[in-house]
């Protein structure tokens, strides 16, 4: 019973043995496939070959031909084009204030060495040209009665600012010009003139036609006061 029992201890212990050699060399093997895999070791039975496309020798000779006749081309082109060019002279730049005409309106404004009151955004006149101007921009002042009629109140106020500016800045030439004796009559009609103007301009801010009609009255019989008296 003994020996029984040892032979088959024995026998366990040599197939134990036996299972662990196997498991080892398959161990051994998978390790072996995947490292084999990993190196790209080419396995029985799989070829790689490479073959080469064939050149078109022509293609490159085209192609040198192609990039010839343009170079000549440009350099035709080039040579024509340096053959009509003309010199063109660049002078020094204008002076800062009436360098060229009609810019003092844009010029006068930046010139730093002017003194302040002449640094104006509007051109000055001679007496006669300012006393022409000043009856257009009266003209142009009358004429907001038709925006009065429809009501254009934003259209009654530019017309009036802008062209009042223009009247306020010709009176001045003109009346800087006139004799003592004459400019005191006329500072005070004037005067009378815009603030009569000043009244329409408010009327027309708060969109009242009836005081714009009545100051409207006024500053036309006022206007026209002071063009008689210009001369």
């Amino acid at each position: 019973m003994a020996q029984a029992m040892a032979s088959m201890a024995g026998l366990r212990g040599s197939s134990q043995t036996v299972l662990e050699g196997s498991l080892r060399v398959s161990g051994q093997n998978r390790v072996n496939t995947g490292s084999s895999k990993r190196l790209g070791v080419a396995t029985p039975g799989f070829t790689v070959r490479a073959q080469q496309a064939p050149t078109e020798p022509d293609t490159g000779r085209r192609a040198v031909l192609g990039l010839v006749a343009a170079g000549l081309a440009t350099g035709s082109f080039v040579q024509a084009v340096l053959a009509d060019a003309r010199s063109i002279k660049v002078g020094p730049p204008p002076p800062p204030s009436g360098g060229l005409p009609g810019t003092l309106n844009s010029d006068e404004p930046r010139d730093l060495d002017l003194p302040y009151k002449n640094r104006f955004y509007l051109q000055p006149l001679t007496p006669e040209q300012a006393a022409q101007r000043a009856k257009e921009s009266a003209k142009d002042i009358l004429g907001v009665k038709s925006l009065i009629d429809k009501k254009a109140w934003p259209y009654v106020q530019n017309d009036l600012r802008l062209k009042a500016e223009y009247l306020r800045y010709d009176l001045n030439t003109v009346i800087s010009s006139k004799p003592k004796e004459e400019k005191k009559s006329l500072k005070v009609l004037t005067k009378k003139l815009f603030d009569t103007i000043d009244e329409l301009d408010h009327a027309a801010k708060i969109k009242s036609t009836p005081e714009a009609e009545k100051y409207y009255a006024e500053t036309a019989s006022t206007l026209n006061d002071v063009i008689s008296k210009l001369g």
